[in-house]
């Protein structure tokens, strides 16, 4: 949810103040979060901190995608932007080696403290690039400079320009709606329970205020209704929304099913989980220059990207079950791997292909939005079943006397049992079961999102040119 409000933000804010000024506040913030998770001294203030730096990580990179639109050709786009995510096919298998020997070491809070030192020598260097441009923008009369203002009025004016009420109107209804997804199975009630139905009911209302208020009252509004007329960048969206809705719901158990189901240590699940990065990194650099070649990026999510992913989440119903072995298990991996990337680099140039260059900001940040959405639903669904199926399961599989609350309750307490002893399996039977609705919820959702990507137009990135705005 706090990436989706700071998106929301952070496009207001590069049209409002620039691109230079709106990184070096996403690298404060981000920096920021780094210090007080290297210095927290209780939960309240690293969940604080987690805020923090989901939102200036999250906004640093909304940054470098708006850049790489500012300043690329569309036929090069979709190249870019894979090449922008490549570093994580290195990073992904040095974080964990780091992380451990940090540990072992110097301590959890300097693994934290580095990376507040870090991270600003990294970044700030792409800042002064920014405002040295801007400066010369600003000489050659392509940017008119204006005197910020500084007073209450000014102050309100610029909280109407980013559409605050609007961002606080989806953000709350959001909230509300979802959070009744993941805490009603534990309510004595269950779904009756009073406090659900409130929730639920306000959240829902919320969002009806939300759309109203953006459709008719907001002085400027976030949502660039005009642009999501367009079918490209409505079902693009949609596809979006499925698809991190899918990566949710079939990822946020699977490293912990690793370990319980197929007794893997910590570091070689994983390294499993990590495929799903590092593939897609990998595949949406190939694939982005295909793009470029033949300058269409449709293809590559209607028949390459989706029948892809429906492959690899399809087998992982019959798959993820203690009697399979793990190898089958890394080959579903890499499967959705190789199709993840692709789908959402041309995701994003069916985002920006109907567009004119002044629109980019606002239309990514619509962009992370569906993203966002869909990959909090997901989640949010993902422990509704998880709550819901997981223990019945345990109930069914485990012998009489087992202390099912606790076995539930903690993955420490599950690899405690000896593999090949009747909890184990028990266990390890429980995971399959609810891991089970999880994926064919996941393939559900994808089938649905093939539909959407057959809306889209097949635009010729080739033959479309887009003027250059004011870059600043």
């Amino acid at each position: 949810m706090d990436e989706m409000a700071s998106s929301c933000c952070l496009w207001n804010i590069l049209d409002i103040w620039g691109r230079p000024q709106g990184m070096a506040l996403m690298l404060l913030v981000w920096t920021l979060g780094f210090i007080m998770m290297a210095a927290c001294k209780n939960v309240f203030t690293y969940a604080a901190a987690q805020v923090f730096s989901t939102v200036g990580s999250q906004g640093i990179s909304y940054c470098l995608t708006v850049f790489i639109a500012d300043t690329s050709s569309l036929k090069s786009r979709g190249l870019m932007l894979a090449f922008a995510t490549s570093p994580y096919i290195v990073t992904t298998w040095i974080g964990g080696p780091m992380g451990d020997s940090l540990v072992r070491g110097a301590g959890w809070r300097w693994g934290f403290g580095i990376f507040s030192i870090i991270t600003p020598v990294v970044v700030l260097p792409l800042i002064i690039l920014f405002w040295v441009q801007l400066v010369r923008a600003k000489k050659q009369g392509l940017v008119s400079y204006r005197r910020p203002e500084i007073s209450p009025r000014a102050t309100f004016r610029f909280f109407v320009d980013m559409d605050l009420l609007g961002i606080l109107f989806l953000a709350a209804g959001m909230a509300l709606i979802l959070i009744p997804l993941s805490i009603g199975f534990k309510q004595k009630l269950g779904w009756k329970d009073p406090k659900i139905i409130a929730m639920t009911v306000v959240g829902a209302v919320l969002l009806v205020i939300f759309v109203a208020y953006e459709r008719f009252l907001a002085p400027v509004n976030f949502v660039p209704f005009k642009a999501l007329s367009d079918r490209t960048i409505l079902f693009a969206g949609l596809m979006l929304f499925f698809l991190f809705f899918n990566s949710a719901v079939w990822g946020s158990y699977f490293t912990s099913m690793l370990m319980v189901v197929w007794n893997l240590s910590v570091t070689k699940a994983t390294y499993i989980s990590n495929i799903y990065r590092v593939g897609s990194c990998f595949s949406a650099l190939v694939l982005g220059y295909l793009m470029r070649v033949t300058g269409r990026f449709k293809w590559v999510a209607l028949y390459y990207g989706m029948p892809l992913m429906l492959l690899g989440v399809g087998l992982m119903i019959h798959f993820r079950r203690p009697d399979a072995e793990i190898g089958y298990v890394v080959m579903t991996q890499i499967f959705v791997a190789f199709a993840g990337g692709p789908l959402v680099v041309a995701a994003e140039m069916a985002f920006m292909a109907p567009v004119t260059h002044q629109n980019l900001a606002s239309i990514l940040a619509i962009l992370d939005l569906f993203s966002s959405i869909g990959y909090a639903v997901g989640a949010t669904v993902s422990g509704a079943i998880w709550t819901g199926c997981f223990p019945d399961a345990l109930r069914r599989h485990l012998p009489e006397g087992a202390n099912i609350e606790y076995i539930y309750s903690s993955i420490y307490t599950q690899l405690g049992y000896p593999v090949g002893t009747e909890i184990r399996k028990g266990i390890s039977w429980a995971y399959a079961d609810a891991q089970r609705y999880m994926v064919i919820t996941s393939t559900c959702a994808l089938a649905v999102g093939w539909g959407c990507v057959l809306l889209w137009r097949d635009i010729k990135v080739k033959e479309k040119k887009q003027v250059g705005g004011n870059v600043a």
